[in-house]
């Protein structure tokens, strides 16, 4: 079984070569860190539950988990109600590299980005 990490890099990778003109980025809000560092990073303003990428074009929010027993947070779950109430923004969750690439293709017919 892939990690999330490996999913969401082979993600991003194919995202990039079918739509090379279209910002895609990493929010790195997950992670184990010490709890100094997770104290600065709170006052930089990191917020938990916030997707793993985001493509500011098309207002759309990328939530990346492992294909198998990948599972959302609480405040995932909450930030993803909050983020898809917001006018013109739209949230996907990839189970897999390869789920996310599906929900993409369909969003991208659906809004003719494709």
């Amino acid at each position: 079984m892939r990690s999330e990490h490996l999913e969401q890099v082979d993600f991003v990778s194919w995202f990039r070569k079918v739509f090379p003109d279209t910002l895609i980025f990493a929010i790195p809000n997950g992670g184990q860190r010490s709890m100094t560092t997770g104290a600065k990073l709170k006052a930089e303003g990191v917020v938990a539950g916030v997707p793993d990428l985001y493509v500011p074009a098309w207002n759309l929010w990328i939530e990346m988990k492992r294909e198998k027993g990948g599972q959302l947070s609480p405040k995932q779950n909450g930030m993803i109600e909050y983020l898809s109430g917001l006018p013109r923004h739209e949230v996907i969750v990839g189970y897999g590299a390869d789920d996310a690439r599906n929900k993409i293709l369909v969003y991208a017919e659906r809004q003719k980005k494709w």
